[in-house]
């Protein structure tokens, strides 16, 4: 598989190294060539910074960045042959939508009928068809975003950077244009990258996700990988909705049992042999860890623990539960529709093959059901 890009090492200081504000704290990570990656991560994690150094909006402070095996770290956004969809759309105010799509296409002396084709095409692929021969200050900030999306899109370039593309859309057409544009992207072999804060997005149009957070690359790897192995307790907690369950809890061993012990009195019991001998050895040592499971494995069972109910949601194509459980809130999600009520009595089952253990200090993920993590 051919890696497009590469950042080694990567840091981004506001001010003097080592002093300023350090905003990306040493990121490396792959792009094979085709595919589309998401920085995910609230404001303020660094992933914008990233996009706008890979752009060149950005010096890199240190660190090295190749795109198609040149270096091109040091070079002008110009030399870059980067397309870019600008979170606030930069679109040329006197000039119509069709132009500004096709400005890069003018600019490498295209024919005039296939630069018509190419702009018609990503136009009635966004719904902007019935706009184009408008200017930016005529329409409303969801067309002036589909538009830069268009521009970018539009052009041949060696990578496609696209800030929170569809940040401005309703619900309802944003659902509607991620197949497209993923369509469009795979279609053409392009590889992108991606900036968004939405979970859902991300998991829609991304091959890999890299979460960030403090500047920190937390894990990189596919929406599968992510979800069912996280590689620490903030990437557990901060992907998924709702989000994974945690629960403090003192390990022990007796007999052929294996004891997490959580608070208000409560604990969950397993056959030691659920786990393979090395987790086993792992959890025990630490002595004191905690455990994670997501919503959806959470399910009331006659012999599980007890829970009160707080609240239950019916969502339309499925319910949470939010029930008190060892002196915290536990969640649960069914997919038909529940009758319990608030304060009523249940019981919740956590299965060994659904649990997730971290490490309490470093946050570092222990094991994922039976087995150790990677």
């Amino acid at each position: 598989m051919t890696t497009q890009l590469s950042l080694r090492d990567v840091d981004k200081f506001y001010g003097p190294i080592d002093q300023g504000v350090h905003a990306v704290r040493a990121i490396s990570m792959q792009v094979p060539k085709g595919d589309i990656v998401a920085l995910l991560g609230s404001s303020g994690c660094g992933k914008t910074s990233t996009l706008r150094m890979i752009a060149g909006f950005e010096a890199v402070s240190r660190g090295t960045i190749e795109l198609a095996g040149r270096a091109v770290h040091m070079l002008p956004p110009v030399r870059r042959n980067v397309a870019m969809a600008f979170e606030g759309y930069s679109l040329y105010p006197t000039v119509n939508l069709r132009d500004n799509i096709a400005f890069a296409l003018k600019a490498q002396r295209l024919p005039e009928a296939e630069v018509n084709r190419r702009v018609d095409h990503v136009a009635e692929m966004l719904e902007i068809t019935d706009i184009l021969d408008r200017f930016p200050a005529s329409i409303s900030g969801g067309q002036q975003q589909r538009a830069s999306l268009a521009r970018a899109l539009v052009r041949d370039a060696d990578l496609h950077l696209l800030d929170e593309p569809m940040g401005q859309l309703e619900p309802q057409l944003r659902t509607l244009l991620r197949g497209r544009i993923k369509h469009y992207i795979k279609e053409r072999g392009l590889t992108a990258i991606l900036v968004t804060h939405d979970q859902t997005e991300a998991n829609a149009l991304a091959d890999r996700i890299a979460v960030m957070e403090g500047g920190v690359l937390q894990q990189y790897g596919t929406p599968g990988e992510i979800k069912d192995r996280p590689a620490n307790l903030f990437t557990g907690t901060f992907v998924g909705e709702p989000p994974m369950n945690v629960f403090p809890a003192a390990v022990s061993l007796s007999g052929d049992r294996l004891t997490f012990d959580l608070t208000a009195g409560l604990n969950l019991t397993y056959p030691a042999e659920a786990f393979a001998p090395q987790v086993r050895q792992m959890v025990l040592a630490r002595g004191q860890v905690v455990i994670g499971v997501r919503p959806y494995a959470v399910h009331r069972a006659p012999q599980g623990a007890p829970a009160r109910v707080l609240a239950n949601q019916w969502l339309g194509d499925q319910t949470h539960i939010a029930a008190s459980f060892a002196g915290k809130s536990i969640v649960l999600v069914e997919h038909d529709r529940a009758t319990c009520r608030e304060g009523d009595e249940v019981a919740v089952e956590i299965r060994p093959q659904d649990l997730h253990v971290f490490d309490p200090e470093t946050g570092r993920a222990l094991s994922h059901g039976p087995e150790l993590a990677a």
